[in-house]
């Protein structure tokens, strides 16, 4: 199945990807990636805007560059 995403239901999507996983890993090391995974909490959007509140992109880059992940 190579189509377009935006062609693709969220079914097929899914099918698509444990059937990718399943691949890659085997049955076995599907499931368990699949039972790790988390999509974790909270709610990222109020975060981010309460976080970056009155900051500039530049002032951003800089804040990167100085923790070093730029």
């Amino acid at each position: 199945m190579n189509m377009p995403l935006n062609e693709l239901t969220s079914a097929e999507v899914r099918r698509a990807g444990w059937e990718a996983l399943t691949e890659k890993l085997g049955p076995a090391g599907a499931l368990k990636f699949i039972l790790d995974y988390d999509r974790g909490e909270g709610n990222y959007t109020k975060l981010r805007k309460k976080i970056f509140k009155g900051k500039t992109v530049k002032s951003i880059i800089e804040d990167m560059k100085k923790e070093g992940y730029v």
